[in-house]
């Protein structure tokens, strides 16, 4: 009677063990890091760069796209640094601490716009960001056009 009952209990659990056994070592992909968008996101210190995008235009400019995460709750000036070819640039961002987060290039004119030789569309470019003394960090942000619809008007 006992090995009547043994062995359809072992032969469930080899087929469960065996339809189920190869995700037992499977690394679970929800813990992985990764930017849900276009862009690429960055931390500096207390600030979360979130979403970074640079959008450009036939003559070779693009516009600055970002979103700032700032937890310091006091504003905070973020340098943004990038070669030109010729020369380094660095532009100022003023990161208010209230309200915590801030989008930056929803204006072109009124953003910060790229102008360098090595860029390319559908590359990426590095640019610098550091603030204070917060440790920098080198982003390689990728360069679109204004071919979708959502970014057609932050074309530069």
């Amino acid at each position: 009677m006992q090995r009547r009952f043994l062995q359809p209990l072992a032969l469930a659990i080899a087929i469960v063990a065996g339809t189920t056994g190869c995700t037992l070592g499977a690394e679970v992909a929800t813990m992985k890091q990764y930017d849900p968008s276009d862009g690429v996101s960055a931390n500096v210190g207390e600030l979360a760069l979130r979403n970074i995008l640079l959008i450009s235009n036939e003559q070779g400019e693009a516009n600055l796209v970002m979103t700032v995460v700032n937890n310091s709750g006091s504003t905070i000036s973020l340098n943004v640094q990038y070669d030109t070819g010729a020369t380094r640039l660095t532009s100022a961002l003023s990161i208010p601490g209230t309200p915590p987060r801030t989008r930056f290039g929803d204006i072109p004119a009124d953003g910060i716009i790229v102008s360098a030789s090595e860029m390319e569309t559908g590359g990426l470019f590095p640019v610098y960001f550091e603030y204070g003394d917060a440790p920098g960090e080198l982003v390689f942000v990728p360069v679109l056009n204004g071919a979708l619809s959502e970014y057609e008007l932050l074309v530069p």
